[in-house]
Protein backbone atom coordinates (compact mmCIF):
# COMPACT_ATOMS: atom_id res chain seq x y z
CA UNK A 1 0.00 0.00 0.00
CA UNK A 2 2.77 2.42 0.94
CA UNK A 3 4.70 1.69 -2.24
CA UNK A 4 1.54 2.14 -4.30
CA UNK A 5 0.96 5.54 -2.68
CA UNK A 6 4.54 6.53 -3.48
CA UNK A 7 4.09 5.43 -7.09
CA UNK A 8 0.91 7.46 -7.45
CA UNK A 9 2.55 10.53 -5.92
CA UNK A 10 5.50 10.17 -8.28
CA UNK A 11 3.16 9.86 -11.25
CA UNK A 12 1.44 13.09 -10.23
CA UNK A 13 4.81 14.80 -9.70
CA UNK A 14 6.07 13.74 -13.14
CA UNK A 15 2.95 14.97 -14.89
CA UNK A 16 2.97 18.39 -13.26
CA UNK A 17 6.73 18.75 -13.69
CA UNK A 18 6.25 18.13 -17.41
CA UNK A 19 3.48 20.72 -17.50
CA UNK A 20 5.76 23.30 -15.88
CA UNK A 21 8.51 22.57 -18.39
CA UNK A 22 6.11 22.98 -21.30
CA UNK A 23 4.78 26.30 -20.00
CA UNK A 24 8.35 27.49 -19.43
CA UNK A 25 9.20 26.55 -23.03
CA UNK A 26 11.70 23.91 -21.94
CA UNK A 27 9.87 20.91 -23.34
CA UNK A 28 7.27 19.70 -25.80
CA UNK A 29 4.65 17.04 -25.53
CA UNK A 30 1.61 16.30 -23.35
CA UNK A 31 2.36 18.93 -20.74
CA UNK A 32 -1.15 20.32 -20.33
CA UNK A 33 -0.19 23.69 -21.75
CA UNK A 34 -3.83 24.58 -22.25
CA UNK A 35 -6.78 23.29 -20.28
CA UNK A 36 -5.61 21.21 -17.34
CA UNK A 37 -3.69 18.20 -16.18
CA UNK A 38 -6.97 17.54 -14.40
CA UNK A 39 -8.57 16.64 -17.73
CA UNK A 40 -7.47 13.19 -18.75
CA UNK A 41 -8.86 11.94 -22.06
CA UNK A 42 -12.12 10.58 -20.63
CA UNK A 43 -13.02 13.75 -18.74
CA UNK A 44 -11.93 15.96 -21.62
CA UNK A 45 -14.18 14.12 -24.03
CA UNK A 46 -17.09 14.37 -21.58
CA UNK A 47 -16.94 18.04 -20.69
CA UNK A 48 -14.36 19.81 -22.82
CA UNK A 49 -11.74 22.24 -21.56
CA UNK A 50 -14.11 24.98 -20.37
CA UNK A 51 -14.48 23.41 -16.91
CA UNK A 52 -10.78 23.62 -16.08
CA UNK A 53 -7.81 25.95 -16.18
CA UNK A 54 -7.43 29.59 -17.08
CA UNK A 55 -11.02 30.15 -18.31
CA UNK A 56 -12.24 29.94 -14.71
CA UNK A 57 -10.59 33.30 -13.96
CA UNK A 58 -12.14 36.57 -15.02
CA UNK A 59 -10.45 38.42 -17.87
CA UNK A 60 -9.55 41.23 -15.47
CA UNK A 61 -7.73 38.79 -13.19
CA UNK A 62 -5.91 37.16 -16.12
CA UNK A 63 -4.82 40.58 -17.31
CA UNK A 64 -3.03 41.22 -14.00
CA UNK A 65 -0.91 38.08 -14.29
CA UNK A 66 2.16 36.95 -16.24
CA UNK A 67 1.24 34.83 -19.25
CA UNK A 68 3.11 31.83 -17.85
CA UNK A 69 1.06 31.92 -14.66
CA UNK A 70 -2.16 31.88 -16.68
CA UNK A 71 -0.96 29.08 -18.95
CA UNK A 72 0.04 27.02 -15.91
CA UNK A 73 -3.42 27.22 -14.38
CA UNK A 74 -4.46 23.60 -13.97
CA UNK A 75 -7.30 23.83 -11.49
CA UNK A 76 -11.04 23.21 -11.50
CA UNK A 77 -12.11 26.48 -9.88
CA UNK A 78 -11.09 29.88 -8.60
CA UNK A 79 -10.59 29.56 -4.82
CA UNK A 80 -9.53 33.18 -4.43
CA UNK A 81 -13.05 34.16 -5.43
CA UNK A 82 -14.61 32.29 -2.49
CA UNK A 83 -11.98 32.56 0.26
CA UNK A 84 -12.99 36.11 1.27
CA UNK A 85 -9.39 37.19 1.77
CA UNK A 86 -8.80 40.39 3.70
CA UNK A 87 -6.07 42.97 3.99
CA UNK A 88 -3.23 41.89 6.28
CA UNK A 89 -4.11 38.18 6.38
CA UNK A 90 -1.86 35.18 5.85
CA UNK A 91 -3.08 32.66 3.28
CA UNK A 92 -1.73 29.24 2.26
CA UNK A 93 -2.30 27.65 -1.15
CA UNK A 94 -1.93 23.86 -1.13
CA UNK A 95 -0.47 22.58 -4.39
CA UNK A 96 0.30 26.05 -5.69
CA UNK A 97 1.58 25.01 -9.12
CA UNK A 98 2.54 27.94 -11.33
CA UNK A 99 1.47 30.40 -8.65
CA UNK A 100 -1.68 31.95 -10.12
CA UNK A 101 -3.72 31.67 -6.90
CA UNK A 102 -0.79 32.73 -4.71
CA UNK A 103 -0.24 35.86 -6.79
CA UNK A 104 -3.95 36.75 -6.77
CA UNK A 105 -4.10 36.06 -3.00
CA UNK A 106 -1.05 38.25 -2.36
CA UNK A 107 -2.78 41.11 -4.16
CA UNK A 108 -5.89 40.65 -2.02
CA UNK A 109 -4.11 40.55 1.36
CA UNK A 110 -1.92 43.50 0.37
CA UNK A 111 1.60 44.43 1.47
CA UNK A 112 0.79 43.86 5.14
CA UNK A 113 -0.37 40.31 4.38
CA UNK A 114 1.46 37.20 3.22
CA UNK A 115 0.69 34.43 0.73
CA UNK A 116 2.37 31.02 0.96
CA UNK A 117 2.45 28.53 -1.88
CA UNK A 118 3.21 24.88 -1.13
CA UNK A 119 4.16 22.45 -3.89
CA UNK A 120 6.19 19.24 -4.15
CA UNK A 121 7.40 19.83 -7.70
CA UNK A 122 10.68 21.69 -8.21
CA UNK A 123 9.74 22.72 -11.73
CA UNK A 124 6.45 24.26 -10.62
CA UNK A 125 8.12 26.08 -7.74
CA UNK A 126 10.72 27.57 -10.08
CA UNK A 127 7.97 28.65 -12.49
CA UNK A 128 5.89 30.16 -9.67
CA UNK A 129 8.83 32.15 -8.31
CA UNK A 130 9.53 33.55 -11.79
CA UNK A 131 5.87 34.44 -12.22
CA UNK A 132 5.71 36.24 -8.87
CA UNK A 133 8.87 38.18 -9.70
CA UNK A 134 7.51 39.16 -13.11
CA UNK A 135 4.27 40.30 -11.47
CA UNK A 136 6.24 42.42 -9.01
CA UNK A 137 4.76 40.60 -6.02
CA UNK A 138 6.92 40.68 -2.89
CA UNK A 139 4.64 39.29 -0.17
CA UNK A 140 4.84 35.66 -1.31
CA UNK A 141 6.82 32.67 -0.06
CA UNK A 142 6.94 29.40 -2.01
CA UNK A 143 7.70 26.27 0.01
CA UNK A 144 8.63 22.78 -1.15
CA UNK A 145 6.76 20.04 0.65
CA UNK A 146 3.79 17.72 0.78
CA UNK A 147 0.25 18.82 1.52
CA UNK A 148 0.05 15.88 3.94
CA UNK A 149 2.97 17.37 5.92
CA UNK A 150 2.65 21.16 5.73
CA UNK A 151 5.98 22.80 6.71
CA UNK A 152 4.40 25.59 8.76
CA UNK A 153 3.76 25.91 12.50
CA UNK A 154 0.36 25.43 14.11
CA UNK A 155 -2.07 28.36 14.17
CA UNK A 156 -0.07 30.30 11.58
CA UNK A 157 -2.48 31.09 8.72
CA UNK A 158 -5.86 32.76 8.41
CA UNK A 159 -7.05 30.94 5.29
CA UNK A 160 -6.22 27.75 3.38
CA UNK A 161 -7.04 27.56 -0.30
CA UNK A 162 -6.41 24.86 -2.89
CA UNK A 163 -7.36 24.34 -6.51
CA UNK A 164 -8.08 20.79 -7.63
CA UNK A 165 -5.20 19.26 -5.67
CA UNK A 166 -6.61 17.57 -2.56
CA UNK A 167 -8.26 14.94 -4.77
CA UNK A 168 -4.75 13.95 -5.94
CA UNK A 169 -3.58 13.09 -2.42
CA UNK A 170 -3.29 9.46 -1.38
CA UNK A 171 -3.94 10.42 2.28
CA UNK A 172 -6.72 12.97 2.39
CA UNK A 173 -7.31 12.46 6.13
CA UNK A 174 -3.75 13.68 6.72
CA UNK A 175 -4.36 16.71 4.48
CA UNK A 176 -7.48 17.73 6.38
CA UNK A 177 -5.73 17.19 9.72
CA UNK A 178 -2.85 19.40 8.61
CA UNK A 179 -5.25 22.10 7.45
CA UNK A 180 -6.92 22.33 10.86
CA UNK A 181 -3.49 22.33 12.54
CA UNK A 182 -2.06 25.31 10.61
CA UNK A 183 -5.23 27.40 10.70
CA UNK A 184 -5.63 29.95 13.44
CA UNK A 185 -8.84 29.79 15.49
CA UNK A 186 -11.48 31.44 13.35
CA UNK A 187 -9.50 30.62 10.21
CA UNK A 188 -11.27 29.28 7.17
CA UNK A 189 -11.05 26.90 4.26
CA UNK A 190 -11.91 27.96 0.69
CA UNK A 191 -11.08 25.08 -1.62
CA UNK A 192 -11.97 24.16 -5.20
CA UNK A 193 -11.86 20.41 -5.81
CA UNK A 194 -13.43 17.59 -7.80
CA UNK A 195 -16.06 15.87 -5.64
CA UNK A 196 -18.21 12.81 -6.32
CA UNK A 197 -21.91 12.38 -5.76
CA UNK A 198 -22.58 10.22 -2.71
CA UNK A 199 -23.98 7.27 -4.63
CA UNK A 200 -20.73 6.61 -6.51
CA UNK A 201 -18.46 3.95 -5.03
CA UNK A 202 -14.66 4.35 -5.21
CA UNK A 203 -14.68 1.78 -8.01
CA UNK A 204 -17.23 3.75 -10.00
CA UNK A 205 -15.20 6.93 -9.56
CA UNK A 206 -12.18 5.07 -10.94
CA UNK A 207 -14.17 4.07 -14.02
CA UNK A 208 -14.78 7.73 -14.83
CA UNK A 209 -11.16 8.81 -15.08
CA UNK A 210 -7.65 8.46 -13.71
CA UNK A 211 -6.24 9.65 -10.39
CA UNK A 212 -3.83 12.06 -12.07
CA UNK A 213 -6.84 13.30 -14.03
CA UNK A 214 -8.41 14.37 -10.71
CA UNK A 215 -11.29 11.89 -11.00
CA UNK A 216 -10.50 8.49 -9.46
CA UNK A 217 -9.21 9.88 -6.16
CA UNK A 218 -12.07 12.30 -5.49
CA UNK A 219 -13.92 12.25 -2.19
CA UNK A 220 -17.70 12.10 -2.17
CA UNK A 221 -19.66 15.08 -0.88
CA UNK A 222 -20.58 13.33 2.38
CA UNK A 223 -16.99 12.12 2.88
CA UNK A 224 -15.73 15.68 2.59
CA UNK A 225 -18.34 17.04 4.98
CA UNK A 226 -17.90 14.25 7.55
CA UNK A 227 -14.11 14.51 7.37
CA UNK A 228 -14.13 18.23 8.08
CA UNK A 229 -16.80 18.03 10.78
CA UNK A 230 -14.94 15.20 12.54
CA UNK A 231 -12.00 17.58 12.92
CA UNK A 232 -14.22 20.18 14.55
CA UNK A 233 -14.81 22.48 11.59
CA UNK A 234 -18.00 24.51 11.57
CA UNK A 235 -20.15 25.95 8.76
CA UNK A 236 -19.02 23.14 6.45
CA UNK A 237 -20.44 23.24 2.94
CA UNK A 238 -19.71 21.49 -0.36
CA UNK A 239 -21.38 23.21 -3.30
CA UNK A 240 -21.31 21.54 -6.71
CA UNK A 241 -20.62 23.84 -9.66
CA UNK A 242 -19.85 22.14 -13.00
CA UNK A 243 -20.20 18.45 -13.81
CA UNK A 244 -16.82 17.19 -15.06
CA UNK A 245 -17.82 13.54 -15.56
CA UNK A 246 -20.93 11.47 -14.86
CA UNK A 247 -21.67 12.07 -11.16
CA UNK A 248 -18.41 14.01 -10.65
CA UNK A 249 -18.37 17.76 -10.10
CA UNK A 250 -16.12 20.71 -9.61
CA UNK A 251 -17.08 21.93 -6.16
CA UNK A 252 -16.49 24.74 -3.69
CA UNK A 253 -15.61 23.46 -0.22
CA UNK A 254 -15.84 25.88 2.70
CA UNK A 255 -15.41 25.52 6.45
CA UNK A 256 -14.38 27.51 9.51
CA UNK A 257 -12.13 26.48 12.40
CA UNK A 258 -13.88 27.36 15.68
CA UNK A 259 -12.50 30.13 17.81
CA UNK A 260 -11.22 29.18 21.24
CA UNK A 261 -13.94 29.67 23.87
CA UNK A 262 -13.52 32.81 25.93
CA UNK A 263 -12.62 32.25 29.55
CA UNK A 264 -15.14 33.50 32.06
CA UNK A 265 -13.80 36.39 34.07
CA UNK A 266 -13.48 35.63 37.73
Amino acid sequence: MASNAKELREEVRRRYAQSARVVAGESEGCGCRSGSCCTDDSAARAVGSAKFGEVLYEAEQRGELPEAAVLASLGCGNPTAVADLREGETVLDLGSGGGIDVILSAKRVGPTGLAYGLDMTDEMLALARRNAEEAGIKNVIFLKGLIEEIPLPADSVDAVISNCVINLSTDKAAVLTEIVRVLRPGGRVGVSDVVAEDHLTPGQRGERGSRVGCIAGALSRSEYICGLEALGFEDVSVEFTDEVADGMHSAIVKAVKPRAPERASG
